[in-house]
């Protein structure tokens, strides 16, 4: 099994490297207008087993004056020898107000469904305070803490309760046509830190042209109480072709 927390520092690293964190493109310019992108992937196999999985995902950012926001939904279904391997969805909205240049406050709603992991649906609701540590052109780390309360149902069974949130996200564009982008969450429950969510995810988009995109990402989602009879850890290694609008 892989080691979340070996993930999450690895991924953490790689980001302190290239500088001296769901989903990250696009990130919109300030005052650019929305700027939107649409990705899709298939991986089919056929012979001794047969595989399908698709992944589409669609996002969208906008930075104006001290408002930023960011939005997205993306999900994946796969199936091996006809038997479902795969079935999730995701959706998000983020929005930041700036206080100054780099200090900000925001609020984020996630929802999440996904059949394998007999997670019928997790509502996290979060305020908090986020702070910009680099902010330059081409490349920005930010950090973002906060208190959040999570509902859901899984393994049949319905909860909700209060959890800390911290994260971290960074980007750096190496030039107009490549992006790495790196996040990471830790979301334990008040009360109880053995019960805790843990999301990674790491990626680099390359431009084919103006408008046409590779983009190539590794999610990593830790549960260290996933329903009866799940494995804890999910790691998903996702290439898709991203069109800019």
């Amino acid at each position: 099994m892989t080691n979340p927390k070996s993930l999450l520092l690895a991924a953490g690293l790689i980001a302190g490297a290239t500088t001296g964190f769901a989903q990250s493109a696009p990130t919109a310019e300030k005052d650019s207008g929305w700027i939107t992108t649409a990705a899709a992937g298939v991986t089919l196999s056929r012979g001794n087993t047969d595989n399908d999985l698709y992944t589409a995902n669609l996002l969208t950012s906008r930075k104006w004056k001290a408002n930023e926001v960011d939005l997205g939904v993306d999900g994946q279904y796969g199936e091996t020898s006809g038997a479902k391997t795969t079935g999730n969805a995701r959706g998000f909205g983020q929005y930041n107000r700036l206080f100054n240049e780099r200090l900000f406050g925001y609020l984020r709603v996630e929802l999440q469904h996904d059949s394998v992991a007999d997670l019928d649906y997790r509502l996290i609701l979060s305020p908090g305070l986020g702070y910009y540590v680099i902010k330059n052109t081409n490349t920005f780390l930010r950090f973002e803490g906060g208190p959040s309360y999570v509902f859901e149902k899984l393994g049949g069974s319905e909860d909700d309760y209060a959890t800390l949130r911290l994260a971290e996200r960074f980007e750096h564009k190496f030039n107009d046509r490549v992006k790495l982008w790196q996040s990471a969450e830790y979301l334990p429950e008040f009360g109880d830190f053995a019960n805790y969510i843990l999301n990674a995810e790491i990626g680099i988009d390359a431009g084919l042209t103006a408008k046409l995109s590779l983009r190539t990402y590794l999610q990593n989602t830790y549960d260290s109480e996933p329903a009866p009879g799940r494995k804890e850890n999910d790691l998903k290694l996702i290439a898709a072709l991203a069109y800019k609008f």
